[in-house]
């Protein structure tokens, strides 16, 4: 019987698991912690989709269509096409296997706007669609563990993958109960890891999601796609803690930005770009409330018109969050919001059928780099999770039978001495101090609005991090996992910065003030490989619109 190891519990990793499960593949699914603590639980707003009753003049099209120009035009348009025409038969899975959607009086599903839309086509359930979704899904592991068809593995932490001539085997995995990397073999291997945050430090998402897989596969010869798109969202709640994401369904609702200015509200948004002004894509919004913060006024997020009861059927988790972290009560109050780093539109580079450049290793949901371009549409990130999980599984279905015997014990042994001369380093910087020093250096150089000066000063500093990565002290106030991911993390940091250096234009989540303007010269997607330690970017047209 083939075997598949997932590695991610999140959205993407539970749909391929269960998947492959029902297509008779065996499947041992890797995470650090339960599903339940995935990011995927934290996405409130809605998952996209045009089904059989639209709103009149939508049209599966259209989404397709909205999609590409949300991103630019750089996502593959048979990628969108495919992604586009199954999100009915997606959300109707969905349905079936549990999740609650939002409805109306007469049951039939409710739609809300979202940014970079032509028409109401996110549905939603609640404020929790990404919980509603987890829930769902982890019932239907359960229903497969008790077939023995899929063995979940907590308290285990990637590694590496086990590579030999441009082909996977499996993976090392850290577990934390042993203190050991362990080799475990399979016929393919699927990365579900999400995005990057550990690069920024505070951000909307979780900090499980760092990007270390992402930053150790490029090492190991796995090539990068796209990674200078980067979606700030416009709308965070600043907490001690983190970013607090104040969902686009807010103003998907009616939602209202202002500054103001002598006294009187200026709805900017609004004057600027018409009536849907505040409903632009992620990117614009981003990018006009930076100019507001950096002139030193505050903009805020008013929804009090709606009332406090119709705040509490359509948006209650909103209204708890801002309640709970800040005491703000929306109903009578504006939210004071600034924009955050929330999600990685690049990731692993991959095909059609979501397979690496390298063999039976694939990559799914926000760590591989496929649907969204320059810039992504908000409802489309668990729409992609769901439809890439479900891609991978039926190429690994139909992949004929390999079996191959090939002996890593020796890459086991390197990796756990590894660990522990690890333990044995001494220097004046513990490992925490420079993983705070590399959020500083990304938000400093890498935000919003970048020039060539600061991210040529980014640089410098990553190259005298990663000089001394090796001589850290063990810093045993954290995991070893958070001791180890350390130089893949700053590598994905490095590789990061040289994607948006070499982009001389200004597309999507990418602008640059020294480059204002879009270039068809890089009208492409930026592919970023590792060859023997030299870090090397093309255009590639066989991943853009041109495909």
């Amino acid at each position: 019987m083939r075997e598949a190891i997932v590695t991610g519990g999140g959205i993407s990793g539970l749909c391929c698991a269960v998947k492959l499960a029902e297509a008779g593949v065996r499947v041992k699914l890797i995470a650090p912690y339960p599903s339940e603590r995935s990011q995927s639980v934290m996405a409130a707003g809605g998952i996209n989709g045009v089904l059989s009753k639209p709103e009149q003049g939508d049209s599966v099209n259209c989404h397709i269509e909205d999609t590409l120009k949300g991103g630019n035009y750089l996502a593959g348009k048979e990628a969108v096409t495919g992604l586009c025409q199954q999100a009915e038969e997606i959300i109707k899975y969905l349905e079936k296997i549990g999740t609650v959607f939002t409805v109306d009086s007469e049951g039939s599903l409710v739609k809300r706007a979202f940014g970079g839309q032509s028409y109401k086509r996110t549905y939603f359930c609640g404020a929790s669609t990404g919980k509603q979704i987890v829930s769902a899904l982890v019932m239907e592991v359960r229903r497969f563990e008790v077939k023995g068809m899929i063995e979940r593995h907590f308290w285990t932490f990637f590694h590496s993958a086990l590579i030999r001539g441009e082909k996977c085997y499996g993976a090392l995995v850290y577990n934390e109960r042993t203190d050991k990397v362990e080799a475990i073999y399979a016929d393919f291997l699927v990365m579900a890891t999400g995005g990057q945050n550990s690069l920024f430090g505070k951000t909307t998402g979780s900090a499980l999601c760092d990007g270390y897989a992402a930053g150790q596969l490029f090492l190991q010869g796995v090539e990068l796609k796209n990674l200078e798109f980067i979606q700030y969202h416009p709308t965070t709640l600043e907490t001690c803690q983190k970013r607090m994401l104040i969902s686009e369904a807010v103003r998907g609702e009616g939602g209202r930005l202002f500054y103001v200015e002598n006294g009187k509200r200026i709805y900017f948004m609004e004057e600027i770009y018409g009536p849907k002004g505040n409903l632009m894509t992620r990117d614009v919004v981003s990018r006009e409330i930076d100019k507001i913060v950096k002139s030193g006024k505050e903009v805020f997020l008013d929804i009090s018109f709606m009332g406090e009861k119709e705040i509490r059927h359509r948006i209650p988790e909103v209204s708890d969050l801002c309640m709970k972290y800040r005491g703000i009560d929306i109903s009578r109050e504006s939210i004071p919001v600034a924009p955050s780093v929330h999600f990685f539109m690049g990731g692993l580079a991959v095909h059609l059928n979501h397979e690496t450049n390298i063999r039976n290793l694939f990559a799914v949901g926000e760590c591989a780099s496929i649907y969204h371009g320059a810039n992504r549409l908000g409802g489309n990130s668990l729409l992609a999770a769901m439809y890439s999980g479900m891609v991978a599984a039926k190429e690994i279905e139909s992949r004929d039978f390999e079996q191959e015997t090939v002996d890593f014990s020796d890459t086991e042994a390197k990796a756990n001495l590894g660990l522990k001369k690890m333990k044995d380093t001494k220097s004046q910087f513990p490992v925490m101090y420079i993983r705070d020093m590399l959020a500083d250096t990304m938000g400093q150089n890498l935000g919003i609005v970048r020039n060539e000066e600061a991210m040529k000063k980014g640089l410098s500093d990553l190259d005298y991090y990663l000089s001394i990565c090796d001589r850290l002290s063990f810093d045993s106030s954290v995991s070893m996992y958070t001791n180890y991911s350390l130089k893949a993390i700053l590598t994905l940091a490095k590789a990061t910065l040289l994607c948006a250096l070499y982009r001389n234009e200004s597309r999507g989540a990418h602008f640059r003030s020294d480059f204002p303007d879009i270039d068809d010269a890089f009208a492409f997607a930026t592919i970023i490989a590792n060859d023997e330690g030299q870090f090397k970017i093309r255009m590639d047209k066989e991943h853009s619109y041109e495909n």
